[in-house]
């Protein structure tokens, strides 16, 4: 069983997809810190030595991951919605904020904030 900032990574999967269990690691992210620390990508979880492991996981500390991450992105939403630019406020009403259609799309925003969160009344 290894286990990466609080995950449990599966035993059967590739080592490449399976570093990206964890919050803030994609797929490039997990290929480029295998190729830096020498480890081949088609190895298996359950097939790294407890050295790998431990390299592994000396290699993660120097990126923000997980609670870290998720913390720093909600920063960066609060900030604006304080300053309330256009972006801020997209993210106050629940619709999209990078320039998608909101016609046909859109809907699952608007079916998760409910109808009286979508357009409220805005205040001068």
């Amino acid at each position: 069983m290894f286990r990466l900032q609080g995950n449990v990574i599966p035993d059967n999967k590739v080592i490449f997809v399976g570093l990206t269990h964890v919050y803030g690691i994609g797929i490039s992210r997990s290929k480029e810190i295998l190729t830096k620390l020498e480890i081949p990508f088609e190895k298996k979880v359950r097939d790294i030595t407890d050295e790998e492991q431990k390299m592994i996981t000396d290699e993660l500390s120097n990126y923000l991951l997980e609670s870290d991450l998720k913390r720093e992105q909600t920063g960066f939403i609060k900030r604006l919605k304080e300053i309330k630019c256009y972006r801020g406020m997209r993210h106050n009403l629940g619709l999209p904020v990078r320039g998608q259609k909101t016609i046909k799309h859109a809907k699952t925003a608007k079916k998760l904030l409910g109808r009286s969160r979508v357009r409220p009344v805005l205040k001068k």
